[in-house]
């Protein structure tokens, strides 16, 4: 089997694990009929496969980005990696709280996540990779997006289940929801980190610049955005301190501050190396 297909098959199969496992919760929580809503807790062997496919994927990543000595790094690897550390991160919450009727939502976006390494199998060399300082930005930034794509997921299930509550609709996906309090908690709850993470990244970013690039930070696109979504999560802590922001407000700022994080980095690392080809 040729090396490259070797490289790709974690890939693709934790994407093929998460697709199958996205169509059974859908099929067992959220597909419509005539039994009664009752609610059905996440089973021993689904938590068994899904962190299979976790295992698999993640090998597939620290293959790909540390096999060939040093560090590569991508877009795709960017968005494989932040899934699978948001699918990660809902895995371990799943037995603090209940959380079913997320899965049917989460698992088709990590199997794309998983899928784009092999689809974008690009990757550029990180020349500055063994500074520790490099090490604490990309590490703390990375973790921070993560956990901000898995608060913009949660924001969507949020905005949905009060839709249907205003609807009046008691479906057999809504019910298998958790309680929307309970879910606004874990909301803010992953905010909260998320925004001390990025704002350790951003320091971090400005402070070992000239160390590891050999250059001042520069104001790029990059940049500007990454400070515009820090100050866009900033307000929403505050509001939500001082004037008890929640429901549609929460949701709208959670929805623009990660739509900006996300141009910060992978925006402009898809139209440099999937439009223009730039590595």
């Amino acid at each position: 089997m040729p090396d490259i297909l070797l490289q790709l098959l974690p890939h693709i199969v934790s994407s093929l694990i998460y697709a199958v496992m996205g169509v059974h919760f859908w099929h067992t929580r959220w597909r419509e009929s005539d039994r009664p809503l009752v609610t059905l807790p996440m089973q021993g062997w689904e938590r068994g496969v899904l962190f299979g496919a976790l295992v698999i994927q993640g090998f597939g990543l620290y293959q790909g980005l540390f096999s060939a000595g040093g560090m590569r790094f991508s877009f795709s690897f960017a968005m494989s990696l932040m899934l699978w550390l948001a699918v990660l991160i809902y895995w371990l919450e799943s037995f603090r709280s209940r959380m079913d009727g997320l899965q049917p939502m989460v698992l088709p976006l990590a199997a794309l996540g998983a899928l784009s390494p092999a689809v974008f199998p690009q990757l550029r060399v990180i020349a500055h990779a063994g500074a520790w300082g490099f090490q604490l930005h990309f590490l703390t930034a990375m973790l921070a997006y993560s956990l901000f794509t898995l608060s913009a997921l949660h924001a969507i299930f949020m905005g949905f289940a009060e839709r249907k509550l205003h609807q009046r609709a008691i479906t057999k996906s809504l019910s298998s929801l958790p309680p929307i309090l309970t879910m606004e908690a874990l909301l803010f709850r992953m905010i909260t980190v998320a925004f001390l993470l990025l704002t350790v990244a951003l320091v971090s970013g400005v402070m070992f610049s000239e160390a590891i690039f050999g250059k001042a930070m520069v104001l790029d696109h990059k940049t500007l955005f990454a400070f515009a979504s820090w100050g866009i999560f900033a307000a929403l802590l505050v509001g939500r301190r001082i004037y008890g922001w929640r429901g549609r407000i929460a949701l709208r700022w959670t929805l623009a501050g990660f739509l900006v994080l996300l141009l910060a980095y992978m925006g402009s690392r898809f139209v440099a190396e999937v439009l223009l080809h730039r590595l």
